[in-house]
């Protein structure tokens, strides 16, 4: 299984960067876990778009699934997903329509979201949309994800995604405030992403995200293979998120980069 890091910010982008996105390869199945603003241009950057199996999305915040938006013009309306010859395209009668795997009530979410503007059924017609529960299992080619509802500001899940021969798993933590139900989703994970947005909780005494040293500590507790400090911007100092998460997870702790690579 290999990862790879299309965007990792936090709501707002990095400069040059994109928000919540995430490539799974494995074998020949191409998988994106996420694809929030500034995604979809660096999903172009690494694969066809076309032959992307599946999307599948953590929770309906738009820096987790805005970019589906620009994703669904282009599975629509370029010239090589058309029923007849355009613009040099033989045309095609089965165009590229991916899975699009998310939380239940996404299709409403998207629905009312496209409705503002234009025709509501867009992503419909683009993806082919399955909502998943708490309890699902799915499978994507080799791969399968499990889901575990964690603590935020709306329904979130920390998604699990397990290779066909079952000895690896990488769990991606999504977004949370701190609480037993990461650890538990995360329990004995190969490798964690675990987003780290804060400087410092949240002022309002609201919680919905995690400090480094939070997220470092969540990450000992559920005791985790390998570290990966995520949902963090830019103008957090990189060096000091390490430090304050490795402190916390007793061990060597890494800060995600647009880019970074990963296997399993």
């Amino acid at each position: 299984m290999k990862i790879t890091v299309l965007g990792k910010s936090p709501a707002w982008q990095d400069a040059g960067g994109a928000c919540s996105g995430y490539l799974v390869q494995e074998g020949e199945t191409t998988l994106l876990l996420d694809c929030g603003n500034g995604v979809f241009g660096k999903l172009r950057e690494r694969v066809d778009y076309t032959e992307v199996d599946a999307v599948l999305i953590s929770h309906m915040h738009a820096d987790h699934f805005i970019d589906l938006i620009p994703y669904s013009y282009a599975l629509l309306l370029t010239p090589r997903q058309q029923p007849v010859p355009v613009a040099g395209h033989p045309g095609t009668d089965e165009p590229a329509r991916p899975r699009l795997i998310a939380p239940a009530g996404a299709a409403q979410i998207l629905r009312s979201v496209v409705g503002s503007w234009g025709d509501e059924q867009l992503v419909e017609q683009a993806f082919r949309i399955e909502e998943y529960a708490g309890d699902s299992a799915i499978g994507v080619g080799p791969l399968t994800a499990t889901f575990s509802e964690v603590p935020h500001f709306v329904l979130t899940y920390a998604v699990n995604l397990s290779s066909s021969e079952g000895e690896r798993r990488f769990t991606f933590g999504a977004d949370c405030r701190p609480g037993e139900e990461l650890v538990e989703a995360a329990r004995g994970t190969d490798l964690l992403f675990v987003e780290s947005t804060l400087p410092r909780p949240e002022r309002t005494g609201i919680r919905g995200h995690l400090t480094p040293s939070e997220a470092g500590d969540h990450a000992r507790r559920a005791g985790a293979g390998r570290v990966v400090l995520t949902h963090i911007s830019d103008e957090l100092d990189a060096e000091w998120a390490r430090e304050q998460g490795s402190e916390a997870f007793g061990g060597p702790v890494e800060v995600a980069r647009a880019g970074d690579v990963f296997e399993l």
